[in-house]
């Protein structure tokens, strides 16, 4: 590296315990169960670790984009941190255009965690019965959409190649396990489920209920 270039990466360290924790986030929501969730989780898996590697270790989408477009690189210093989020760079590369990358992948990820929390809370709760109500009632798989938010989330502050490639496989991988649950679902409540199925959508609500979703209460829970 020249003198006049820092390098803010390299930090090994940093990058496992990111995936650790955001991997214990992640698996304290959404426990795998058999072989199809655990074919989804790996994929989890696999993009995270794809993401801290380069967000802390190795930016491998840097070096792509300098070595092809050499001087054309839109930024003097490609290899400080802060101009490793891409959109920043798109958007110009300011303090201004880095707040809100920062701020609206912050929103996209507690938005996420919020959908994650308040979907594994009812199931927990439900102790295997049916649930329809509370967060349930705009959606069939509110856990699966947090999930969806909290990687869109991940994409607008980090997007790398790969992470960009991994994601519609791993929203195709849970588009299909919700498919599968709602087969199960089916054989074991019969038409109330189909019934709920016909009046609900699958992962994202009406946009005029959105504000709804979002800060729907849950139920009360009495322990019987």
């Amino acid at each position: 590296m020249h003198g006049e270039t820092e390098y803010a990466y390299g930090m090994w360290v940093v990058a496992a315990f990111n995936i650790g924790i955001f991997l214990f986030f992640i698996l304290s929501f959404l426990k795998p169960r058999g072989s199809e969730e655990w074919r989804g989780m790996g994929v989890v898996i696999a993009f995270l670790v794809a993401l801290f590697s380069e967000m802390y270790g190795f930016p491998l989408t840097i070096y792509l984009l300098t070595g092809w477009l050499g001087d054309a690189y839109p930024v003097l210093q490609p290899f400080n941190h802060k101009l490793g989020h891409l959109w920043v760079v798109v958007f110009g590369g300011s303090t201004l255009a880095w707040a809100i990358v920062m701020g609206l992948s912050l929103v996209l990820m507690i938005t996420g965690y919020l959908l994650l929390s308040k979907g594994w809370t009812q199931i927990h709760a439900a102790r295997g019965g049916l649930v329809t109500d509370g967060i349930y009632a705009y959606v069939r798989h509110p856990q699966y959409t947090g999930l969806f938010f909290v990687i869109i989330g991940f994409l607008v502050q980090w997007p790398t190649l790969l992470t960009v490639l991994m994601a519609p496989v791993m929203l195709y991988a849970y588009v299909h396990l919700a498919r599968v649950e709602e087969r199960r679902a089916e054989a074991e409540f019969g038409e109330a489920y189909k019934e709920y199925v016909r009046n609900t959508p699958a992962f994202f609500p009406p946009t005029k209920q959105w504000l709804a979703f979002l800060s729907v209460k849950l139920p009360d829970v009495k322990e019987h």
